[in-house]
Parts: C-alpha cells; sequence; structure tokens
C-alpha cells in the first residue's frame, strides 16, 4: 500500500514587491499550519518521506509540519521542480517516487494541488484551500501505478477553527 499526502503551503503575503517564490507566509498562513499540523498528529505515522517545493510559502509551511509532527532532516527534501501548478508535472514526479517509500508527503501549489486530488482521490472538493491536507490511499506496491486511490482525510482550516 502508499500513501500520499498533499499539503497546499499556507496563505501567503502580497505586501512586498517580491517575486513569486519568494513571497512569506501571512501570520494566518503560520497559525493555520500550526492548527492543521496539530489536528494530523494523531492520524499521523512515521515514517514518511517529505518532499517540499522550494518556494518560500511552502517550505514555511512544510518546515511548521516538520517541527510539529518531528520529523527527522533525513526524510526532508526540497525539490526544485515541485515548484509547479500543473497537476501532471506534480503527478509525474510522484510517479518517480522510490518504490522503498510507503508514505510520501508532498508541499506544493495549487491548480496542482486539487487538481491532483480529485485526480486520484475517490472525493471531488472543488479547491483545496490554503493549508488544506488531504491523505490518499492506493493498493499498489508501486507509486508508477497510483490511481483510483481512497481519500481518507481531509483536513481544511475552517473546519478546525
Amino acid at each position: 500500500m502508499k500513501r500520499l499526502i498533499l499539503v497546499r503551503h499556507g496563505k501567503s503575503s502580497w505586501k512586498h514587491n517580491l517575486p513569486d517564490d519568494k513571497r512569506p507566509l501571512k501570520k494566518r498562513g503560520e497559525r493555520d499550519g500550526l492548527l492543521v499540523a496539530k489536528s494530523f498528529l494523531s492520524f499521523f505515522q512515521k515514517p514518511v518521506t517529505v518532499w517540499s517545493s522550494p518556494a518560500v510559502r511552502a517550505l514555511s509551511t512544510a518546515n511548521i509540519f516538520k517541527s510539529e509532527l518531528a520529523i527527522e532532516d533525513k526524510y526532508f527534501n526540497i525539490i526544485t521542480s515541485l515548484y509547479t501548478f500543473d497537476s501532471g508535472d506534480l503527478y509525474s514526479q510522484i510517479k518517480n517516487c522510490e518504490p522503498g517509500i510507503d508514505k510520501l508527503m508532498v508541499f506544493g501549489h495549487n491548480p496542482a494541488m486539487t487538481n491532483l486530488v480529485n485526480k486520484l482521490g475517490d472525493s471531488y472538493v472543488d479547491n483545496v484551500p490554503t493549508t488544506g491536507l488531504t491523505v490518499i490511499d492506493f493498493e499498489t506496491n508501486s507509486w508508477e501505478n497510483l490511481k483510483n486511490g481512497k481519500t481518507i482525510l481531509s483536513l481544511f482550516p475552517k473546519n478546525l477553527r
């Protein structure tokens, strides 16, 4: 079995005139990151491999989860090509995950996250909100064959406040 945990980055700030990949989290993004990570803690099982987009807002969100879930550095990876908004690109990268990894947590961007959740899972969402987390399980031994997943958990900040 493979478990895919998809997390959209937290709410980002447009306050400063920065390139898109340099935008930081707003205070709300930080609060929501803590809220969702703490809520996920009771469901979370180690080991998990974490992949994060290098964009500041995604990496900051990933670091909140890393801290709250006590994820070791050796399982935490920054992957440049995850700075994508295309679900096809994101899916291609996930399909290349090492077969020995059973649980993969990916921090990235919309619309890629929402589209992939809807493509791979069995429950439809209009939009994965900022800091939204979705867990999808697959009855397969290979990341290359991800299809017909079962959506087993969705944590969205507005439902936790």
